[in-house]
């Protein structure tokens, strides 16, 4: 049988924080199911859903073989002392808000097992995820990462994280993004960072919405609420940290940092640059990658000089051009999050 904790819906307090596509920290009550059993233990302020377990807020699931939440009293509730002589650890039809003075709030879940968290756009799998719901802060561990959105695919060796207030990704270790128009970006650290989606609302309280219709959005937004480049925030830049690589349809561009800019299609690396084609090898400073047309170009500076080896009887790799000043982004600055 499945069991199903029907108050494991803690009501949590609002935020005033936008959600993003995985963001478990707005919406409403969370729901907890499991295939065998729902531990509730009020001493440690914890539930623990073991077997096919299942938490579902709003428009985000988090599937894995065992969840757990703690919880702890909402701000301003005053405790109700312990709960009465003989009340079992195990209660999976009980409510824990009503230990609290009236309300509780879960801070933190941790996944463990074939974790899936994904919503209507965006899917991030792995072995381990521990969210953060003060803030809105995902963290996935274990093998075979990977986040997935409409905007791309990010895959990563040591964490991937997810930061929703700051419409965020890291990927750290061995960290790779594939474009959803095929471009690839390899670094040691891969920092995305992704614009409001269209149809998330403003923040603080409303009135529900009308139902829409099929041919408007909610707030008579003119795109459609399930059309996935709307409702998952696009992909704006990215930052590249340590062992930058980039593949062009003729060159590979290596560095030590790099900044991708999408609307552009512009990315530009500093610091150890090497551009290869063919067997032909371009060294210096700084880099300018155009992705749209896979042109590579080293730029020169005033502190130094580019050199490289070209050799003329390699027929397919035209030369290098040189990069007129001012048209490529700015460097990307050690990221701290």
């Amino acid at each position: 049988m499945r069991a199903l904790l029907a108050a494991a819906c803690l009501a949590l307090l609002p935020l005033t924080a936008v959600a993003q596509q995985l963001d478990l920290s707005h919406g409403g009550p969370i729901d907890i199911t499991a295939t065998d059993g729902i531990d509730w233990r009020q001493e440690q302020k914890m539930v623990v859903a073991r077997g096919d377990a299942r938490a579902v807020r709003g428009d985000v699931t988090v599937l894995a073989d065992t969840l757990t939440a703690w919880y702890r009293p909402k701000a301003g509730a005053t405790p109700s002392g312990p709960a009465p002589a003989g009340q079992p650890n195990t209660a999976p039809g009980g409510d824990p808000t009503t230990q609290d003075g009236g309300g509780s709030e879960i801070y933190k879940v941790e996944a463990l097992g074939h974790v899936r968290i994904l919503s209507k756009t965006d899917q991030v799998v792995g072995d381990k995820a521990v969210y953060d719901m003060d803030q809105a802060v995902l963290v996935m561990t274990g093998s075979h990462m990977k986040l997935t959105t409409p905007s791309q695919i990010l895959t990563a060796r040591d964490t991937l994280e997810y930061w929703s207030q700051q419409h965020m990704a890291v990927a750290r270790g061995d960290a790779i993004a594939l474009t959803n128009d095929g471009r690839r970006i390899a670094a040691d650290t891969l920092v995305a960072y992704t614009t409001p989606s269209d149809t998330q609302a403003p923040a603080g309280p409303k009135p529900a919405p009308a139902k829409p219709t099929p041919a408007s959005a909610p707030n008579g937004a003119p795109n459609q609420p399930d059309d996935p480049l709307t409702a998952s925030g696009k992909l704006q830049r990215m930052e590249a940290f340590g062992h930058v690589s980039i593949r062009t349809q003729t060159d590979t561009v290596t560095g030590d940092r790099g900044v991708y800019v999408a609307e552009t299609g512009l990315a530009r690396l500093l610091g150890h640059v090497r551009i290869t084609r063919g067997q032909n090898q371009l060294n210096g400073s700084e880099a300018l990658v155009n992705m749209k047309t896979g042109v590579a170009t080293l730029v020169s500076n005033p502190s130094g000089r580019v050199h490289g080896l070209v050799l003329p009887n390699d027929q397919s790799n035209p030369p290098v051009p040189s990069a007129p000043p001012g048209v490529y982004p700015p460097p990307a600055a050690p990221h701290k999050p």
